[in-house]
């Protein structure tokens, strides 16, 4: 099982706008993965930055994970939409499977990688 190599501060949370996305690179100890944020409803949700139908990263612009109206994630080589709050493929070629979500906290004003266990 993956885990971080220790608990590790992210971003701090006032530098994600309500509604904003962003894409990171963590450490965990089998090395780096490409993951992305979105700040909603005061707290956090995270995925890994990679589509189940291929593999590909959701972005082809650089932290722009959103539909054009917002409500779902979008994969934006083939148009798969996922919703927010579980990752789970509503529309296009992987209907069905799932994003993968990452641990995140909000501690001290900072959002931070939580071990998969807690």
């Amino acid at each position: 099982m993956m885990g971080p190599r220790q608990d590790r501060t992210i971003c701090r949370l006032d530098a994600l706008a309500e509604g904003e996305t962003r894409g990171f690179t963590i450490e965990w100890t089998e090395g780096r993965q490409e993951i992305f944020l979105l700040r909603r409803g005061g707290g956090v949700v995270a995925y890994v930055n990679s589509c189940p139908h291929r593999g590909s990263p959701l972005d082809w612009v650089p932290d722009r994970f959103l539909s054009g109206d917002g409500r779902h994630f979008l994969c934006a080589t083939h148009g798969a939409l996922f919703r927010i709050e579980d990752g789970v493929c509503i529309a296009g070629p992987c209907v069905g499977a799932s994003l993968t979500p990452v641990p995140v906290e909000i501690r001290d004003g900072a959002v931070v990688l939580a071990s998969r266990d807690s």
